[in-house]
């Protein structure tokens, strides 16, 4: 199957796909068109549903309801009802909602979710990583990890030694030592960092969301870079995929066999031209890929 547009309206900024293996479905957010939308290839169906602020970030719960990032915190949505539930309130203290809201994120194989923040101006870097855990039966909130633009590629590696994290705007994406077992990090080191823009010269993109193949492979949705990259545990680049819309936002494994890369990507802020071709910024993709990915992992909410 050659890179290929899915049959949906575009997203103002498609972000955070997952492959719910229960439903066959697709999930994914639209950020700026505050909604949470669903895909059945089986039968073409399509849900949405509104949120009253930015969902910046999903994943499946095991009770059968979807956890989602909002601009002031962790909620949860019933998909049958269309009710929302706040599980936890970021600190009014370390967020501010007129500066912050949470963006990318995930749940790591323990069913805790993970989500970092971004500072709207970047006038310095506030943005944070945050941990919550409901494991328990109690819901705990946890500011991980801070310094950081945009929190974006949030991953982990199929052994849990590693957790990566990206801050966008410096294109640089980070790593952290990982403990699955008491969702403790170490510190932070710097593993990949992309060139800057330069006028006049051809630019690959800044690092936006990201996810891990079978074989410990990183892969990374290139924003404003038209492709997406494959990295090697390593670092070390392995291929890099051409995309036809310029802003890819993120990717994630799909489908039984984990073998089918869907992608999102951004139509806010993109000039006329993109928003007029033939593929449009904001469409969904999909690609076959030889490796399988990692099964999406579920929140436990207790």
């Amino acid at each position: 199957m050659p890179l290929q547009a899915l049959p949906l309206p575009p997203s103002e900024l498609g972000e955070s796909p997952f492959w719910h293996p229960l439903e066959k479905r697709l999930y994914w957010c639209d950020i700026a068109g505050f909604a949470v939308n669903a895909w059945e290839p089986g039968s073409g169906h399509t849900w949405q549903w509104k949120m009253s602020s930015e969902p910046g970030c999903c994943a499946p719960s095991a009770d059968g309801k979807i956890v989602i990032g909002l601009r002031t915190g962790f909620y949860h949505l019933d998909c049958t009802t269309g009710m929302v539930v706040c599980l936890a309130s970021l600190p009014a203290d370390a967020h501010d909602p007129r500066l912050l809201r949470l963006n990318d994120g995930q749940c790591d194989t323990t069913g805790r979710f993970w989500a970092g923040s971004m500072i709207t101006p970047r006038t310095h870097a506030g943005a944070a990583l945050w941990r919550l855990d409901c494991t328990s039966g109690r819901c705990v909130l946890d500011r991980m990890a801070g310094d950081n633009f945009t929190a974006n590629g949030l991953a982990f590696s199929p052994n849990n030694r590693w957790m990566y994290w990206s801050n966008t705007p410096e294109h640089r994406i980070d790593r952290f030592a990982f403990d699955a077992a008491s969702g403790r990090i170490g510190d932070r080191q710097p593993w990949v960092t992309f060139p800057h823009k330069i006028p006049g010269e051809p630019y690959g993109g800044r690092p936006d969301g990201a996810s891990v193949d079978v074989h410990g492979n990183y892969w990374v949705a290139m924003y404003e870079g038209a492709g997406i990259v494959q990295l090697a545990p390593s670092g070390e680049v392995l291929q890099r995929i051409a995309t036809p819309v310029q802003c890819p936002t993120m990717v994630c494994f799909g489908d039984d066999d984990l073998r089918t890369l869907y992608i999102t990507s951004a139509r806010a802020g993109r000039p006329t031209s993109e928003c007029e071709a033939a593929i449009p910024a904001g469409s969904l993709l999909r690609l076959r890929v030889d490796v399988p990915g990692l099964p999406v992992n579920f929140f436990r909410p207790g």
